[in-house]
């Protein structure tokens, strides 16, 4: 994979992989996925932890703005790994469930901290396809999407 296709953003928690990786897959616990500076979606955080479910979270960034993100597990080790095809089916970025290899997969690795396990390293990868066309990447880039997951994911906190 090109490393100008691949978003990286690392986080350590003071709490066990079991807990980090509860709150990516707990409909509940994904609460922190949403910005708190846009108004709350009246429709919930749904999850279906099995490989070919989804997990769907509805945006709202305005009145006039809103839309459902989420995934599409493709993997999924309990306490290690999740990976998912980034998207919604209806919503964006748009998935196909037909092809989920065309747009960008998110891995979510969770590893314990310096050999610690109270502690957590989560590394979120967002690949964008090697299918994809140079032009497409750069869209892609410039939409902020690096800026964005990366704010996301500066929003989970878990204190220990």
């Amino acid at each position: 994979m090109s490393e100008n296709r691949r978003i990286v953003v690392v986080r350590d928690f003071p709490v066990p992989r079991a807990e980090v990786f509860r709150a990516w897959t707990v409909p509940s616990e994904l609460e922190w996925f949403l910005n708190p500076e846009q108004p709350r979606p009246e429709q919930p955080i749904q999850v279906d932890l099995r490989v070919g479910g989804a997990w769907t979270v509805p945006m709202v960034i305005d009145e006039e703005t809103s839309y459902t993100t989420g995934g599409i597990y493709l993997e999924i080790v309990p306490d290690e790994r999740i990976v998912f095809a980034w998207g919604a089916e209806v919503g964006w970025p748009k998935l196909d469930r037909g092809d989920l290899t065309v747009g960008p997969i998110a891995t979510i690795e969770f590893e314990d901290l310096d050999g610690d396990p109270t502690a957590t390293r989560a590394t979120m990868t967002l690949a964008l396809p090697e299918s994809m066309a140079e032009p497409e990447v750069r869209e892609w880039l410039a939409k902020g999407i690096g800026n964005g997951w990366r704010a996301t994911v500066e929003r989970l906190t878990l204190p220990a």
